[in-house]
């Protein structure tokens, strides 16, 4: 039987960091909201000068509103999950956009990774599931990670088992 150490009891046997993908960074924020203000200032001078200004203020509602969408899509683009496998325990850390954190710890004996799957065997949901908790996980993944993941994880979890 081979000794263990420190470092070796200190390495998970599985560690993932989801996040969401975000393509549209600080500065494409603020171009789009540039651009959205520049093209909502160009028929908001033609119906001022029409003498219908109340327009006026229905354009700028319209940039606020869109900026404000943007805004909480952003914030929704810094929540994350860590799925953490150790040979004992298994630990879920999910962290929303606004930084609250929520961490679920599970006996990896008892848990089950339940892969729900549309007509065309595309992966479109991921639970971990016990007897009396179901959690899902990287809802905010596409499918091709959704079953990436399902693959790498699944694996891990049953040589967790053994």
């Amino acid at each position: 039987m081979p000794k263990m150490t420190t470092q070796t009891q200190a390495r998970p046997l599985f560690a993932a960091k989801l996040t969401p993908h975000r393509s549209l960074g600080r500065k494409g924020f603020r171009v789009v909201i540039v651009l959205v203000a520049v093209l909502a200032t160009i028929p908001g001078i033609i119906f001022f000068s029409m003498g219908a200004w109340p327009i006026v203020g229905f354009l700028g509602l319209d940039i606020a509103l869109i900026w404000w969408a943007m805004r909480s899509s952003q914030r929704d683009g810094k929540r994350y999950e860590e799925v953490t496998l150790w040979p004992d325990q298994l630990e879920i850390k999910q962290v929303d956009g606004t930084g609250k954190e929520t961490l679920s710890r599970f006996n990896p004996y008892f848990v089950k990774l339940v892969v729900d799957r549309d007509y065309n065997e595309r992966t479109v949901g991921l639970h971990l599931r016990t007897r009396d908790r179901d959690i899902m996980l990287g809802q905010f993944l596409n499918q091709d990670e959704k079953s990436s993941f399902a693959k790498a994880f699944g694996t891990a979890l049953k040589r967790a088992r053994v």
